[in-house]
C-alpha cells in the first residue's frame, strides 16, 4: 500500500538524503539555498543534533549524583516554574513530531527513491525531544539550574530553523491544504512556547543574568521522610503511570506491607487539613444571616465549596477519556474501509519545492496511520480514564476524613441525655461513621458518571446513526428500554440483601450463645436441640439467599445478553429495511463496538442511581445528627502543650507541660484555674513524696472551716437539672462541696446520687440555679504561685472548672493495654503507678494476664469480669493527677475484702494524701464514719447535709436507720470468708481462660506446682513462663518468614478446590460446560459476522463487474445469512441466562453445604477446641467467612471466569486472524504475568491494612460515646481529637495506596492492552495487502484487540480478590479438620431405661489427661461412692477437682482406668446416653435467651407441674409467678434480666427437673451471696436427700455436713474419709483448709 510506485527493474532503491532520482530537483539550488525543500530539511537537523551532544555526556556523567542535592526525598521536589506546562507542552510535540515523521513516510512512498530528509530530521526531533525532557528532569530534581543553559539555546536554535522552513512555505504558495504546511506552523508555535517556559525559568529562579538567584525551600512533606505516597510531589509522566509506585509494589514480595512501610499521609490529605476546609466552607454559608441554615441542603453546599474543584477536574478527565474511547470504532471503521477499496489507485500527490505534499485526508487514508493514531488514542484514553478514577477517589477519601472529624467533634460537644434516652444510641453513631461516611465516599466515586454519561450515550447513538441510519436508533431503543429493568432487578437485589442479613444476624445471635453454652450443651446432651434452632434460621437465610442469588443471576444474565439483543435487533432491521443494505465489515464491526461502549453507561445507571439516593439518605442522617442538642456553647478547651510553664500567664495550662518537664509536680489541669494540689516541696525528689506515705495529717474529719466561702471546691445553690425537657431529675438542689476533704453521698437505688456528679460537672441541662468551682482557698495556696489564677477561676460557671478525675457507675475502658488505660495518656511515674495498683488489689490480677499490664484489653482484647473492669477504672481516676476526684458508686462490683482495701489504701490512705477533694457515692453505709462531709438524697431532692454528727444529732431518726444497716454489713462482713471471695473466682475465670489459651502452645511440665501467682495455672499444673513459649514462637517465626513469603505469592489453589467439591459433580459439569459453550458461541456470532459481511462485499464487486443495479439482483440474499446469525445469537442468550443461573446456584449450593459441615462439625469437637480456639475467632467463621462464601464468592468467580474466557477467546481469534501475533504475544504475557503477581501480593496487604486501619477507628468512635462524660470530665477532648485523626489518617492512607496500586496495575494492563492492538492492527493490515486476507476477519480482529484490555484488567482485579476471598473456604476448612469426640458407644440398645437408679460410682485406677500432647492432670484415682451418698472433693485450684467432675461425662480424655455407674463401664456408652442421664450444675451459672420454660426442658419433656415443682425446690417460684407469662417469660442474652443468684437458682432447678439419680456440683456456690447459698445446701440435702451428690467445694464450710469428704492434690488423692474424722486427725490438710476458712 505504500509503494504506490513501482520503481523501474534498473533503478535500484539505494538511501539518499535527497533522493537519487536522475531527474531530481532535490539537488537545485538555482534559486537559491534556502528555496530548496531538501537543504532546509537539512538545516532542521542542526539544532537537534547539538542538543544530542551537548546533553549525552552530561546525563551519562551522572550529574545529578554529586550535584548540590538537598537532603529530601527520593529526588522527587519539582520546583522550576512553569513544570506541568512544559511538560505537557513537550507530551503535544512528540505527538506531532510521531505525525511528521508518519507524513513523511507516507509522502516518500510516491517517489521511486528513498528521500531520507522527508522523516529523518522528524526523528531526531523526536530523539531530542526525549532527550530534552530526561535532561530538565535530573536538573531539576538535582536543583541545578544554571545547566538548562543548553536547553535554552535549543530552543532557541529549533525556534529560528522552523520559523525560516515555515516562512519558505508561504513564500511558495503551500497552504494549509498541505498536512505538512500544519505542521510545521504547529511546531513552531510549540518550540516557541517552549522558549518562553525557559526564559520564564531564568525569571523566576534568576539563575543567570541576576546578581542573586532566588533561594527556595523544600515543601514540608518531601523534608519528612515519613511521607511516602508522593503522587502529589512527583511529574506528569510519573503521576499518569504510577512509576513511583514501582518500588513500593514490587517490594512487597521481599517483606509485607504494613503501616510503617506506607508512613503518613501528606499535609494536604490529611484529615485536619480537609476538616479545616469544610469547617470554613460550612462558616462561609452562615455570614449573611445569623442563623445558620441547617438541612442537608446546606450539607451539599459546604461539601461543593469545600471538594468541588478536584471533582470539576475528575470529570473533566472522564469527558475526555469518553470522546477518545470512540476512536477505537471508529479507526476500525477507516481501517477495513481502506482495506476493503477494491481499486487501491490514488492520484499522485503535488510536488513542491523539489519534494512531495500529501494532503491531510491523504494521509489519514493510510491503514498503518490510522492503526498507530488508534494506539495512541487508546494510551491518552486509558490514561485520562485513570486519572479521572483516581482524582474522583482521593476526593472522596479525603472528603470521608473530613466528615469523621466533623462527626467527632459533634460527640465531643453532644449532650450526654441524648445518649441516655436512646435518641442517639452508639449504634446509630457508628452506623454514620461507617456506613454513611462510605456512601458519600462512593457517591463523589462515581459522581463523574453522572456527568460522563449523558455524554456517552449521546455520541454513540449520534455515530451509530451516521453508520447505520434509523436501525441504530432501534437498537439502541433496545437498550434503553432495558436500562430500567436492570435497575428494576438492582432494587430487588439489594432487598434481598437486607432479609438475608437480617437473619444471618438472628443465626449468629443463636450460634453466639450455643458458642457460649457449648460446655453445658455438651454435659446435657443438648447440642443437638440448639444445632437445630442454628439450622432453622440458616434455612430461612437460604431462602434469602436464593432470591439474591437468583437476582444476581438475572442481572448478570443481563449484562451478557442485552448488547446481543440489541445487535440482533439492529442488524435484523437494517437489512430489512434498505433494499441495498451497506452491510459491508466496516459498518458492521464499527457499530458492534460502539454497541459494547454504549452499554458500559447503562450498567453503571443503576449503581449510581443508587449511589446518589443512599448519599441523599446519609446527608439527611447527617444533617439531623449535626442539628442534635449539644452541651452549653463551649470554646475548644485551649489544651495546647506547652513547653514549660514559668510565665504568670501560662500557668494556667500547667497541665501536662510540668509533668513532662518535673514529674514531681502534681498539678494538672489543662484549662480550668486551679493550683497545685498538695503543698509539697517542689525540689525534693519525686521518690520521697511516694514513700513518705505517713506525713498525712488532718484525718480528723471535723468538717470544714467556719470560713465556708473560702474553703468551698463546688458550689450548687437552687440547682433544677434535667436530662429530658420533662419534668427536672434534680430539683432543688443545694449542697457545698468542701475542698480537699472526702465527701459521700447516699441514697437509694435511683435516687439521683449519679445525676448529682454528673450536673457538677455540666453534663446535664440546668433549668436554672448555679454551680460554681472554686480554686484552692488562699491559706493552702504555695506563696509563690501567680494571682492570676485565683481570679480567673473566681467567676464561678462549670466552663471555668479544671479537669476532674470521674470513675463512672458503669466502668469504661479503653481497648487498650492495662498501663494505658491505668495512665490514660499521663506520663508513666513508676512509683505512683505502683502504689495505684497495690491500692486497687490489681497486681494478682495482672499476673495471671498473659503479658501482664502489657495485655490488650476490650474488644479486641482479653475480656475481664465486672469487679476486675470497676477496678482498672478507678485505678485511672486515682492515677490523674487532678485536684478533684468523682467516684461513682466504686465498690457495686467488688466484694468486701477489696472494697475495704481500695477504701483505706486508695481513698483514705492515697487520694487523702495529696489532699484531693474526694466525692464518693457509695450503698456502702460502714464507710460513713470516715467522712468529712456527708450529703444524703431522697427522691432527686436533698435530704439532708453535713457531718455525721451534725446528722446525728438533727436527722435522729435518719441516722438509727444507717446504723442497723451499717451493723447488717458489719455481720455480713464476719460470715464472708476470706479464702474464697468473689475476686478470687474471677481471678479463677479468667485463669482458666488465660490457660486454656497458652496451654495449647506447651506441654511443659513443672512437678513443684506453681510459684504464686506468675504462671496461667494449668489444671495439673502444667505451667509455663511465657517468655520461653514466646522464644520459641519467634525462632519459628524466622524460619517461616521465607517460607510465607513464598505462600503470599502463590494463589490458594487448593481452597479453590475444596471450594468447587463442596458443590458437587453434576453442577460442576454444568458450570464448565455451560461456560465453554457460552464462550464458543460468542466467538461464532462474531465470526458468522465476519463471514457474512465479507460475502457482502465480494457480491458487491461481482455485482459491479456484472452491472446489476442492487446487489440482490445478482442473486446474492441476506435472509440465509441473517437467519443462521438470529439462531447463534438467541442460542448465545439461552446461553447467558445457563451459565448465570449454574454459576449462582453453586453459589448456594457449596453456601448450603459448607455451613451445615461446620455447624455440626463445631458442635461434635472436643471441648479442648473451645478452651484452645478465642470464642471469637470461631464466631468469624460463622459470621464474616460464611457471609463472604454466602454472598461475594460467587459473583468473583463468574467474573473471574468469564473475563479470563474472553480473554483467551479474543487472543485466540486474534491468533487466528494473524498468527504472527503469537510471536508479539510472548513478551507481552510475561510482562503481563509478572505485573499481577507483583500486585497481587501488595493488593492483598494493603486490602487487609485498609480492613485493619478501620476497626481501631469505628472502635475509637464507640470509646469515645460511651466514655463522654469521663473525657469531658478529664478536659482530655483534644487528646483524644489528636488520636482520631490519627487513625483516620491511617485508614486513609491505606486506601489511598490501595488506589494508587489499582491505578498502577490498570495503567500498565492498558498500555499492554494497547500493544496487543497495535501489534494486530499491523499485523493483519499487513496480511490483508499482501495475503489477501479478508476484510472481515481483519474487522473481526480488531475488535476483539480492542476489548482485551478490559478483560486482562478484571481477570487480575478478580483474582486478587478471589485470592482474598478464598482465604474465608481456607480457614473453614481448617475448622472442619477437628477430630470430632467419639459418639459412638458398644452398648447401644442394652442400656436399661432408668438407668442409674441407685446411683453407685466406682472409679478404678483413672487417669485422665485434656489432649493427648499434654500430661495427666488425674493419676490412677481409685474411689466408691454408694448409692445416695453426698460427697465433697475440696483442694488447691488445679489440684484436678473439675477434671474429676467431667471424667464423668467423658469430655476428657480416660486413656487408663475405668468409671462403672451401676455396673456398666460409662466408656462402653454413647456419649448422648451416657450425658443425657446424669445431671451436673456448673459454676458459671448459663441462661438461654428465650423461655423461662426452654430454659428448664429445651427438650419439652416435661409436664408443667414438675417445672413449678423444680421451680418451688429451687426458691424461684414467687419470682416466675410475678413475671408476665410465667413459665413462658422472656429470659434476655445470658439472663441478664435475673441476679447472679437467680441464675444459679435456675441451673439447679434445670438440674432438678432432668430427675437423675446422680448430680454432680462443680463449685456451684462460688459466685453467689451467703443467702443463696444456705438455700442452696438445704435444698441438696432436702430435694435429692435420696440421690448421689458429689460436690465440688470453693468454700469448704459447704462440704463439712457431707458423707465422704475427697481432699486432692495434683491428679492423686490425698484424703478420702469421713468429714469428722478428718477433722479429728491433727494433721490432716483438709483440717487446715477448714482452719483457714473459719
Amino acid at each position: 500500500m505504500i509503494s504506490r510506485y513501482k520503481p523501474s527493474p534498473g533503478s535500484t532503491m539505494s538511501l539518499a538524503f535527497c533522493g537519487n532520482e536522475n531527474n531530481s530537483m532535490a539537488y537545485n539550488v538555482d534559486a537559491g539555498v534556502l528555496n530548496n525543500g531538501c537543504f532546509l530539511d537539512a538545516l532542521n537537523v542542526v539544532p537537534h543534533v547539538f542538543l544530542l551532544f551537548i546533553t549525552f555526556p552530561i546525563l551519562f556523567i551522572g550529574w545529578g549524583s554529586q550535584s548540590s542535592k538537598v537532603h529530601i526525598h527520593h529526588s522527587t521536589w519539582l520546583h522550576f516554574p512553569g513544570h506541568n506546562l512544559r511538560w505537557l507542552l513537550t507530551f503535544i510535540l512528540l505527538f506531532i513530531l510521531v505525525c511528521e515523521i508518519a507524513e513523511g513516510i507516507v509522502s516518500d512512498g510516491f517517489s521511486q527513491s528513498h528521500h531520507l530528509h522527508l522523516y529523518m530530521p522528524a526523528g531526531l526531533a523526536f530523539m531530542a525531544g526525549i532527550t530534552s525532557i530526561i535532561y530538565y528532569h535530573n536538573i531539576e530534581t538535582s536543583n541545578f539550574p544554571k545547566l538548562l543553559l543548553a536547553l535554552l539555546i535549543y530552543w532557541v536554535l529549533a525556534f529560528i530553523m522552523k520559523t525560516i522552513k515555515f516562512a519558505k512555505y508561504t513564500e511558495h504558495g503551500i497552504g494549509p491544504r498541505q498536512l505538512r504546511y500544519c505542521i510545521t506552523g504547529l511546531l513552531v508555535l510549540l518550540y516557541g512556547l517552549l522558549l518562553a517556559v525557559e526564559i520564564n525559568v531564568i525569571l523566576g529562579r534568576r539563575y543567570m543574568c541576576f546578581a542573586n538567584p532566588t533561594e527556595v525551600k523544600p515543601p514540608e512533606d518531601l523534608q519528612d521522610l515519613g511521607v511516602r505516597f508522593l503522587q502529589p510531589f512527583v511529574n506528569l509522566l510519573s503521576k499518569a503511570t504510577y512509576w513511583w509506585m514501582n518500588t513500593f509494589i514490587t517490594s512487597a514480595h521481599r517483606r509485607p506491607i504494613d503501616l510503617k512501610v506506607i508512613g503518613k499521609l501528606p499535609i494536604a490529605m490529611r484529615a485536619l487539613t480537609n476538616y479545616i476546609k469544610l469547617r470554613q466552607a460550612f462558616e462561609d454559608q452562615k455570614r449573611p444571616q445569623d442563623t445558620a441554615p441547617l438541612g442537608p441542603k446546606w450539607i451539599w453546599q459546604a461539601l461543593r465549596k469545600a471538594f468541588g474543584r478536584p471533582l470539576i477536574l475528575s470529570i473533566t478527565f472522564r469527558f475526555l477519556a469518553d470522546l477518545l474511547g470512540f476512536a477505537g470504532p471508529l479507526c476500525i471503521s477507516g481501517i477495513v474501509h481502506h482495506i476493503s477499496k477494491d481499486n487501491r489507485t490514488i492520484q499522485p500527490p503535488m510536488r513542491l519545492l523539489g519534494i512531495y505534499f500529501i494532503s491531510s485526508k491523504e494521509f489519514l487514508e493510510n491503514a498503518y496511520v490510522l492503526a498507530v493514531l488508534l494506539f495512541l488514542a487508546l494510551l491518552l484514553q486509558r490514561t485520562f480514564l485513570q486519572a479521572s478514577y483516581y482524582v474522583a477517589i482521593e476526593t472522596g477519601i479525603n472528603l470521608r476524613g473530613a466528615i469523621q472529624t466533623k462527626i467527632y467533634n459533634k460527640i465531643m460537644r453532644l449532650c450526654t441525655s441524648n445518649m441516655s434516652l436512646g435518641e442517639l444510641t452508639v449504634a446509630q453513631i457508628c452506623n454514620l461513621v461507617a456506613i454513611d461516611t462510605n456512601q458519600l465516599m462512593w457517591f463523589f466515586f462515581l459522581c463523574p458518571n453522572l456527568w460522563a454519561m449523558p455524554v456517552q450515550i449521546i455520541v454513540g447513538v449520534i455515530l451509530l446513526y451516521y453508520l447505520l441510519g434509523i436501525s441504530a436508533l432501534i437498537g439502541a431503543t433496545v437498550i434503553a428500554v432495558l436500562a430500567p429493568v436492570q435497575y428494576f432487578v438492582a432494587t430487588k437485589l439489594s432487598q434481598a440483601q437486607k432479609s438475608a442479613l437480617e437473619y444471618s444476624s438472628v443465626r449468629l445471635k443463636k450460634t453466639n450463645e450455643l458458642l457460649r453454652g457449648i460446655k453445658l450443651l455438651k454435659l446435657y446432651a443438648w447440642e443437638n436441640i440448639f444445632c437445630d434452632s442454628v439450622e432453622e434460621t440458616r434455612g430461612k437465610e437460604l431462602t434469602s439467599l436464593q432470591a439474591f442469588a437468583f437476582y444476581t443471576s438475572i442481572s448478570i444474565f443481563m449484562n451478557a445478553a442485552i448488547p446481543i439483543a440489541a445487535v440482533l435487533t439492529t442488524f435484523v432491521v437494517h437489512v430489512h429495511i434498505s433494499e441495498d443494505a451497506d452491510l459491508s465489515p466496516a459498518v458492521a464491526f464499527a457499530s458492534l463496538s460502539l454497541f459494547h461502549i454504549l452499554v458500559t453507561p447503562l450498567f453503571l445507571l443503576s449503581s449510581v442511581v443508587r449511589s446518589t439516593v443512599k448519599a441523599l439518605v446519609s446527608v439527611q442522617k447527617l444533617s439531623e445528627f449535626f442539628s442534635s442538642e449539644e452541651i452549653g456553647d463551649e470554646q475548644e478547651p485551649r489544651a495546647v502543650l506547652t513547653s514549660g510553664s514559668s510565665n504568670h500567664n501560662q500557668n494556667r495550662y500547667q497541665a501536662v507541660s510540668s509533668l513532662k518537664s518535673f514529674p514531681s509536680s502534681s498539678s494538672s489541669s489543662l484549662s480550668g484555674g486551679h493550683q497545685p494540689l498538695k503543698v509539697v516541696n517542689r525540689k525534693r525528689a519525686p521518690r520521697d513524696d511516694w514513700n513518705n506515705y505517713s506525713s498525712a495529717g488532718d484525718h480528723e474529719g471535723d468538717g470544714p472551716s467556719q470560713d465556708m466561702d473560702h474553703d468551698i471546691c463546688i458550689k450548687l445553690t437552687s440547682g433544677y437539672f434535667t436530662w429530658t425537657d420533662g419534668p427536672p431529675t434534680l430539683s432543688n438542689v443545694d449542697i457545698k462541696i468542701p475542698f480537699g476533704k472526702l465527701t459521700m453521698i447516699v441514697g437509694q437505688v435511683g435516687c439521683g446520687k449519679s445525676s448529682l456528679l454528673l450536673a457538677a460537672l455540666g453534663e446535664m441541662q440546668r433549668v436554672s440555679g448555679s454551680v460554681t468551682w472554686n480554686s484552692l482557698p488562699s491559706l493552702e495556696c504555695e506563696r509563690d504561685e501567680s494571682p492570676t489564677e485565683r481570679d480567673a477561676a473566681g467567676d464561678g460557671d462549670v466552663r471555668k472548672r479544671g479537669p476532674v478525675a470521674y470513675a463512672s457507675q458503669k466502668p469504661w475502658l479503653l481497648n487498650a493495654t492495662v498501663v494505658e488505660n491505668i495512665t490514660f495518656e499521663m506520663p508513666m511515674i513508676k512509683p505512683r503507678y505502683k502504689a495505684v495498683i497495690e491500692a486497687c488489689s490489681l497486681q494478682a490480677d495482672i499476673d495471671i494476664l498473659p503479658q501482664g499490664d502489657q495485655t490488650e484489653i476490650g474488644e479486641r482484647g482479653i475480656i475481664l469480669s465486672g469487679g476486675q473492669k470497676q477496678r482498672i477504672s478507678v485505678a485511672r481516676a486515682l492515677y490523674q493527677q487532678t485536684n478533684v476526684v468523682f467516684l461513682d458508686d466504686p465498690f457495686s462490683a467488688l466484694d468486701i475484702h477489696l472494697s475495704d482495701h481500695l477504701m483505706q489504701d486508695g481513698i483514705l490512705k492515697f487520694l487523702r494524701e495529696e489532699k484531693r477533694t474526694v466525692v464518693l457515692v457509695t450503698h456502702k453505709l460502714q464507710y460513713l464514719p470516715h467522712a468529712d462531709w456527708i450529703i444524703a438524697m431522697k427522691d432527686g431532692t436533698i435530704q439532708t447535709e453535713g457531718t455525721l454528727k451534725d446528722i446525728q444529732n438533727t436527722e435522729a431518726e435518719l441516722f438509727e436507720q444507717w446504723k442497723t444497716l451499717m451493723h447488717r454489713e458489719d455481720r455480713e462482713f464476719e460470715k464472708e470468708t476470706v479464702a474464697a471471695s468473689v475476686t478470687d473466682l474471677e481471678r479463677n475465670n479468667l485463669r482458666r481462660a488465660m490457660y486454656s489459651r497458652e496451654a495449647v502452645r506447651t506441654e511443659d511440665d513443672d512437678e513443684d506446682g506453681t510459684p504464686g501467682w506468675t504462671c496461667a495455672m494449668a489444671p495439673a499444673g502444667a505451667a509455663f513462663t511465657l517468655d520461653r513459649a514466646e522464644e520459641s514462637v519467634e525462632s519459628e517465626d524466622d524460619d517461616n518468614l521465607s517460607q510465607a513469603m513464598r505462600q503470599r505469592a502463590t494463589i490458594p489453589w487448593r481452597s479453590c478446590g475444596t471450594y468447587l467439591s463442596s458443590a458437587g459433580v453434576l453442577l460442576l459439569a454444568l458450570l464448565l460446560l455451560s461456560q465453554l459453550l457460552k464462550h464458543s458461541l460468542m466467538v461464532a456470532i462474531d465470526y458468522w459476522l465476519a463471514h457474512w459481511t465479507s460475502h457482502v462485499i465480494t457480491a458487491k464487486i461481482e455485482a459491479t463487474n456484472r452491472n446489476c443495479t442492487i446487489v440482490q439482483g445478482c442473486g446474492f440474499s441476506h435472509s440465509w445469512y441473517l437467519s443462521v446469525f438470529s439462531v447463534l445469537c438467541c442460542l448465545g442468550i439461552i446461553l447467558c441466562l445457563a451459565t448465570s443461573v449454574a454459576v449462582e446456584w453453586t453459589g448456594v449450593k457449596v453456601a448450603k453445604e459448607l455451613h451445615h459441615n461446620l455447624l455440626n462439625k463445631i458442635i461434635v469437637a472436643p471441648m479442648r477446641l473451645f478452651e484452645t480456639t478465642p470464642l471469637g475467632s470461631i464466631l468469624n467463621r460463622f459470621s464474616t467467612d460464611t457471609n463472604t462464601i454466602d454472598q461475594h464468592i460467587p459473583s468473583t468467580l463468574e467474573c473471574l471466569s468469564r473475563s479470563t474466557l474472553l480473554c483467551v477467546s479474543a487472543l485466540g481469534v486474534i491468533s487466528y486472524v494473524t498468527p504472527v501475533f503469537l510471536f508479539a504475544l510472548l513478551p507481552l504475557a510475561v510482562t503481563c504475568y509478572f505485573i499481577q503477581k507483583y500486585f497481587r501480593v501488595a493488593s492483598r496487604d494493603l486490602q487487609q491494612l485498609e480492613d485493619s486501619t478501620q476497626l481501631p477507628l469505628l472502635s475509637h468512635f464507640s470509646e469515645t460515646v460511651e466514655g463522654l462524660p469521663t473525657i469531658r470530665a478529664l478536659r482530655y477532648e483534644p487528646r483524644f481529637r489528636h488520636r482520631l485523626l490519627q487513625f483516620t489518617d491511617a485508614n486513609n492512607i491505606a486506601s489511598l495506596f490501595l488506589t494508587a496500586a489499582n491505578r498502577w496495575l490498570e495503567v500498565r494492563m492498558e498500555y499492554i492492552g494497547a500493544c496487543v492492538v497495535l501489534v494486530a492492527a499491523v499485523a493483519s493490515i499487513t496480511n490483508s495487502l499482501y495475503n489477501h486476507l479478508s476484510t472481515g476477519l481483519v474487522g473481526l480482529g480488531l475488535t476483539y484487540a480492542l476489548m482485551v484490555s478490559n478483560y486482562m484488567n478484571w481477570m487480575v482485579r478478580n483474582l486478587a480478590d478471589m485470592e482474598v476471598q478464598l482465604g474465608s473456604v481456607k480457614r473453614i476448612n481448617g475448622l472442619l479438620k477437628t477430630e470430632p469426640e467419639n459418639y459412638e458407644g458398644l452398648l447401644m440398645s442394652q442400656v436399661p431405661d432408668g438407668w442409674p437408679r441407685q446411683g453407685e460410682i466406682k472409679i478404678q485406677n483413672l487417669s485422665v489427661r485434656y489432649d493427648t500432647t499434654l500430661k495427666p492432670v488425674l493419676k490412677n484415682v481409685n474411689a466408691h461412692i454408694s448409692p445416695g451418698q453426698k460427697v465433697g472433693i475440696c483442694g488447691r485450684t488445679g489440684s484436678g477437682k473439675s477434671s474429676f467432675s467431667l471424667a464423668f461425662f467423658r469430655m476428657v480424655d480416660m486413656f487408663e482406668g475405668r468409671i462403672v455407674i451401676d455396673d456398666i463401664d460409662i466408656a462402653k456408652l454413647p456419649l448422648q446416653t451416657l450425658r443425657s442421664r446424669l445431671s451436673i450444675i456448673l459454676q458459671d451459672p448459663i441462661l438461654f435467651s428465650g423461655t423461662i420454660r426452654f430454659n428448664l426442658d429445651p427438650e419439652m419433656k416435661a409436664t408443667d407441674e414438675m417445672l413449678w415443682e423444680a421451680l418451688d425446690i429451687a426458691q424461684l417460684k414467687p419470682v416466675v409467678k410475678s413475671l408476665p407469662g410465667g413459665l413462658d417469660a422472656i429470659v434476655t442474652e445470658g439472663g441478664e434480666n435475673f441476679s447472679q443468684g437467680q441464675r444459679q437458682l435456675f441451673c439447679l432447678a434445670r438440674a432438678f427437673v432432668r430427675k437423675s439419680s446422680i448430680l454432680i456440683m462443680d463449685e456451684a456456690t462460688a459466685s453467689i451471696d451467703m443467702a443463696t447459698e444456705s438455700i442452696l445446701q438445704k435444698v441438696v440435702m432436702t430435694a435429692f436427700a435420696d440421690r448421689t451428690v458429689v460436690t465440688i467445694a470453693h468454700r469448704v464450710h459447704t462440704i463439712l455436713n457431707a458423707d465422704l469428704v475427697i481432699v486432692m492434690k495434683r491428679g492423686i488423692i490425698l484424703e478420702y474419709d469421713k468429714p469428722q474424722v478428718l477433722l479429728d486427725t491433727e494433721d490432716s490438710v483438709f483440717a487446715s483448709f477448714v482452719r483457714a476458712d473459719k
